[in-house]
This record gives C-alpha cells, structure tokens and sequence, in this order.
C-alpha cells in the first residue's frame, strides 16, 4: 500500500476531530518514528510502498488518534526542555508552562554562588523537572518523590534516557508520617512542584484528550480544598528548607493570590508570582524566611 494513500486515510478519519494540519503533523510525526521520513522526503515520494505490517501499526495509531488519545502516548515519547522523555498513561505528558518553571529555576541557578546544592521535586509523574535540573544544573544533586510506582519506573527509565543521576523515591507527601522516614536527615536548597492543582469545576475547560486519557490522580483537587498539596508542601518545605532556601510552584491560574496568602503564612518571604506565555498567573517563588 503507498504511504500517500494512508496519510489520505487518516485525514479521512481524523480531519473533522483535529483539522487538516494537526493531523498532518501528526502523521509526519508518525512517519519520522515508523521510518525516519520526514515530510519532505515523503512529498518527493508519493509512490513509497510499505509492508502490510507497516500498515498495520500505522492503522493502530490511527484507531488511537481517533479515540482522542494524545500523540505523545500513541509514540510513547515526548520533548521537554530539548530532552527526549518516555510518557505514557501513568504520567502526565509535559507542558510548556512547567518548561517555563524548570528555564525559572536554571536562570536564576546562574547567578548563585553555591558549589553544591540539594533539589527535591515533589510529585516528580515523568521526572522531566528533576531529570531537566539535573541535566542543566551539574552541581547539583537531585531528589525526586511520587506516590505512584508505575510512573516512577518511567522517571527511573527517563534518567538513564537522558544519562542523569536522580534520587527517586515512592512517598505521599500528604501523609506527614512518612517525612521524617525519608528526609529526616536531608536539607534542600530547592523545593519544586507541579501539583494537582486543577477543581472539578474546571473540567469543562479542559479537552476531551486530557479529560479520557491523563492521569486524573495528577490533574484534580476537590473544589473544596483545591490547595490541600500546596499546603502540605509548604509545611514540609518549612521543615527541610535551608535558611534562604527557594521554592518554586506550578499553581493554578484562578488561584494565585490565595497561594501568595498560603506562603505567608509558612514564613516564606520574596514571594514572586509570575505569569506564563499566555498571560496567566502560573508560577510562583518564595525563599525561606530566617528565623
């Protein structure tokens, strides 16, 4: 079968769901992993032949497509910050507001004076903010938890991928029993989280992709209480924070000044809420206050 006549197929199936040039990128993108053909080497071959195999596997990922699942978990892979990441449906697939979080983080790395610091990402799914710091920040030396164990695999796989060295480790940092098991004897000189932030009033703002395929344990907070991790965290932060020690958030647009109110409340000073690429307030930064 020509490679052109399945490229029709899938506009034919997908067009009216994502529109004619998503769905080209997505069948470029599919081409480039399947056979390493770029879209000009196709349109200069309108007679490539493929194996019935290859049709086969270019149909599945079709069938998935269809059913709104993102490409990223149909290829299984992803970039964040230039770096290649393994996704799938026990993580979260990278955005480019977290990538904003982690450039935040290596800017201002760069004008500190410190030969060595300590990084803990709290809530870490795909390890793409703690393996990225690494990556970035070779003096430091990077901790990682997640409550889940598939996706830990994954961050665990991700670092050998990108040949960092990343602490992880399975906690749940609402359950406060569990800190000093873990990090008793550890201070940090950074403290970073995308938390779930997302209420379920919010859902309707969200695409039918996220909505049937990420991991909603990563997304929702009940309306109710929708900083219960920011709380938890900043608490923990108080604790295992060095004097003048940074912590950084991803935090949900509607609700900046009441973070700002939270962190002031835990002895956390300088606080600096910024927005992202589309004008939201995304990301926030205080520093330990001393006592």
């Amino acid at each position: 079968m020509r490679l052109k006549e399945v490229q029709n197929k899938f506009h034919l199936e997908l067009d009216v769901i994502y529109g004619k040039e998503e769905v080209d990128s997505f069948f470029y993108l599919l081409t480039d992993e399947h056979f390493g053909m770029r879209r000009l080497a196709l349109s200069q071959q309108p007679e490539f032949f493929i194996s019935k195999e290859e049709v086969t596997s270019l149909f599945e990922a079709l069938s998935k497509l269809k059913r709104e699942q993102p490409i990223q978990y149909v290829l299984g892979k992803t970039e964040f910050l230039g770096l290649p990441f393994k996704v799938n449906e026990h993580t979260l697939i990278p955005r480019p507001e977290t990538e904003e979080l982690v450039n935040w983080i290596i800017s201002d790395q760069k004008t500190s004076k410190k030969k060595r610091i300590k990084i803990l990402d709290i809530g870490t799914g795909s390890g793409c903010i703690a393996i990225s710091l690494a990556k970035n920040l070779p003096n430091s030396h990077v901790f990682a938890m997640d409550i889940s164990l598939r996706a830990l695999e994954i961050a665990n796989e991700n670092a050998k991928l990108n040949e960092t060295n990343v602490l992880f480790t399975k906690g749940d940092i609402l359950n406060r029993t569990q800190w000093i098991s873990r990090f008793d004897e550890l201070k940090f000189d950074i403290i970073v989280s995308n938390p779930p932030y997302v209420r379920h009033l919010e859902k309707a703002e969200m695409t039918n992709n996220v909505l049937q395929n990420e991991p909603h344990s990563a997304l929702f907070v009940e309306d109710e209480n929708p900083l219960i991790f920011y709380e938890s965290i900043t608490e923990f932060a108080s604790k295992y924070l060095k004097e003048d020690g940074q912590i950084y958030f991803e935090i949900n647009q509607y609700l900046g000044q009441e973070m700002i109110e939270l962190m002031k409340g835990v002895n956390f000073q300088d606080i600096e809420l910024k927005k992202d690429i589309f004008g939201n307030d995304r990301m926030i930064k205080a520093i330990l206050a001393r006592d």
